[in-house]
């Protein structure tokens, strides 16, 4: 059993503020970290291969060359290898270069040990698409299965795992024949503490990291800038909510109130 988990480098959003002057994230005004969902997806990884009791695990991310931080990180969780692909050319891509560019390092991977499942957090905390995931799968001609909250049985023999799914009004379970991508939730497992010889293996680590030129057959037009369509026109901070008014009262008094204020504002009335 193979396992290959995408996972991305992110500025912590806790922290980041937004430049006034470009209206773009300043990630240099925030320490870098693995996607938390990613984070979870890796866990989860770690969590199937000690249930089949064999297995391997491999991590993959784009980025620049201090990416690597995110991929000792995988290992430490308890991932068996990692790769890294970085390049000039990769610089400014879109979700949809993104996952051309992962599809092409998974190709070189599966190469080398064929791919039953890959597993990517439900999206990125800096983008909040949750587009790299299905877009890998469409690439690569395996069935997507996003917001997953749990992987309730896989079945060796047949190659076949039973997953549970979050939607919007509800859950679905579904039966999946590998080899199949799965998108998670971070409420599908919990970050165990690392023992300290995954730590240790972790700091000594040194992933393999890949130009364009050590794909096969890629499509430069695809990469970066010139494969990303998607332009942001804009990106701003929400203005501040006006403060609240506390309602007094008896119940009667209080719906009078409240009549009064909704009144004052129609829109949230809906009333032209």
């Amino acid at each position: 059993m193979h396992i290959v988990v995408c996972v991305k480098q992110v500025p912590d959003t806790k922290i980041i503020k937004i430049n006034p002057k470009t209206n773009t994230l300043d990630r240099r005004s925030a320490p870098a970290i693995l996607n938390p969902y990613d984070a979870h997806a890796v866990q989860e990884a770690v969590k199937l291969k000690q249930a089949l009791g064999q297995g391997k695990i491999s991590v993959l991310s784009m980025g620049p060359p201090q990416a690597t931080e995110v991929i000792k990180k995988s290992i430490e969780i308890g991932a068996d290898e990692g790769y890294l692909i970085s390049d000039r050319a990769f610089a400014g891509a879109d979700t949809l270069a993104t996952s051309y560019a992962l599809s092409k390092a998974l190709e070189k991977i599966a190469a080398k040990h064929p791919i039953d499942i890959v597993i990517c957090g439900k999206h990125a905390i800096d983008g909040d698409t949750g587009q790299v995931g299905p877009g890998i799968a469409r690439r690569m001609d395996i069935p997507p299965i996003t917001n997953v909250i749990e992987v309730t049985k896989f079945d060796k023999e047949n190659r076949i795992i039973l997953v549970k799914r979050k939607l919007t009004n509800g859950y679905e379970e579904l039966e999946v024949q590998l080899p199949c991508l799965l998108t998670v939730e971070k409420e599908i497992n919990q970050i165990a503490y690392s023992p300290l010889p995954n730590m240790i293996r972790a700091a000594r680590y040194k992933p393999n990291i890949w130009s364009v030129g050590d794909l096969e057959a890629v499509d430069k037009a695809q990469l970066g800038l010139k494969g990303s369509p998607t332009v942001v026109g804009k990106m701003f901070t929400p203005p501040k909510l006006d403060g609240g008014k506390l309602l007094e009262g008896a119940v009667d008094e209080q719906v009078k109130q409240l009549i009064e204020v909704l009144s004052e504002r129609k829109e949230l009335l809906n009333v032209k």
